[in-house]
């Protein structure tokens, strides 16, 4: 009975464009600095919630890393990594636009997104859509920057993202999903290097993506109860009390990844302590994960960009060393 009457429980949505996002930091620079006008904007792109980018960009910096090593480069290519930022800034907020344009009525319904700027009316679908094609521009330009190979692989990455927002709806894994398109730049970081795809991108970029499979596990399940009562579909609902075994399984994979594609890379020394400092980051939030607490999830989510930059680090600081022998 009262599961019905949650469903049937109208759900206003705020129509206040000062209104933060509420998994956005109460502190984010968006919120207490940008004007007005652009504020819906930073909102839609997620400019609020920075986390997203580091986690888009880290796997093209470890592949940009990881390739240079392999050639004995004595540090990552800067320009490329500055690219591969500007890339992951203008793409994420791309994705993260057309992904509300799709979903903006289930947003309405779920608690922690009914004050995103589509379902909250701060900003129409049409804006949204010429905002989402001024990025896609931008991102076009970025790709159009790097060698034919690169440009043509990148743009592979196109159907993975436009199916991602309707999977929910009909299977259990859209994290998975989410993976094969968030970690595309795996494959690009390491092309834009070499020009070529060999054996250690694969596997970073299989890596890569059980990597996401775990984190966003642990970011739905934020919106585990809205989501089965509006019927939407996660590994989160899916693993439901056993989330923990599966991320123990799919935070193996990734580690398992990452290290073998460091070491097809000839990384050294110092990469294998920076692993073994990134297994020990993913067997934290492991341990100390609270599926019932959305805090702690988001928390735990958070951290991932500590797993990512100490693996970028410690391929970094291998490379240095490694040119200096």
């Amino acid at each position: 009975m009262r599961r019905e009457a949650k469903r049937d429980m109208p759900r206003p949505v705020s129509q206040d464009k000062t209104r933060g996002v509420a998994d956005a930091s109460a502190k984010n620079w968006v919120d207490r600095y940008a004007p007005a006008g652009l504020l819906p904007y930073l909102r839609l792109a997620r400019a609020d919630r920075p986390i997203g980018f580091f986690l888009l960009a880290l796997p093209c910096f470890w592949a940009v890393a990881l390739a240079g090593r392999s050639i004995d480069e004595p540090y990552p290519d800067p320009c490329l990594l500055l690219l591969f930022a500007i890339g992951a800034i203008v793409m994420r907020a791309a994705g993260c636009t057309y992904n509300d344009i799709v979903d903006r009525d289930i947003d309405a319904a779920v608690e922690r997104t009914r004050s995103r700027p589509l379902p909250s009316g701060q900003v129409s679908v049409t804006a949204a859509v010429i905002f989402m094609l001024a990025l896609c521009l931008v991102g076009l330009a970025v790709l159009l920057s790097l060698n034919n190979f690169s440009f043509w692989l990148g743009l592979g990455a196109i159907p993975i993202v436009a199916l991602y927002p309707f999977v929910k709806r009909i299977s259990n894994w859209p994290q998975a999903v989410l993976g094969l398109a968030f970690n595309w730049g795996a494959f690009v970081g390491w092309t834009a290097v070499l020009g070529r795809l060999d054996l250690a991108p694969l596997l970073l970029y299989a890596g890569a993506v059980a990597w996401t499979v775990g984190y966003d596990t642990i970011y739905a399940h934020q919106d585990r109860e809205d989501d089965d009562l509006i019927g939407m579909k996660s590994t989160a609902l899916k693993f439901g009390r056993a989330t923990k075994p599966w991320l123990c399984l799919f935070y193996g994979l990734a580690w398992l990844g990452v290290l073998g594609a460091g070491l097809l890379a000839s990384s050294g020394t110092v990469f294998l302590i920076g692993m073994a400092l990134a297994g020990a980051q993913l067997a934290w939030q492991v341990i100390t994960l609270d599926i019932d607490d959305a805090d702690n999830c988001l928390a735990r989510f958070r951290s991932n960009r500590e797993f990512g930059v100490i693996i970028f680090v410690a391929a970094t600081l291998d490379m240095a060393l490694a040119s200096l022998a």
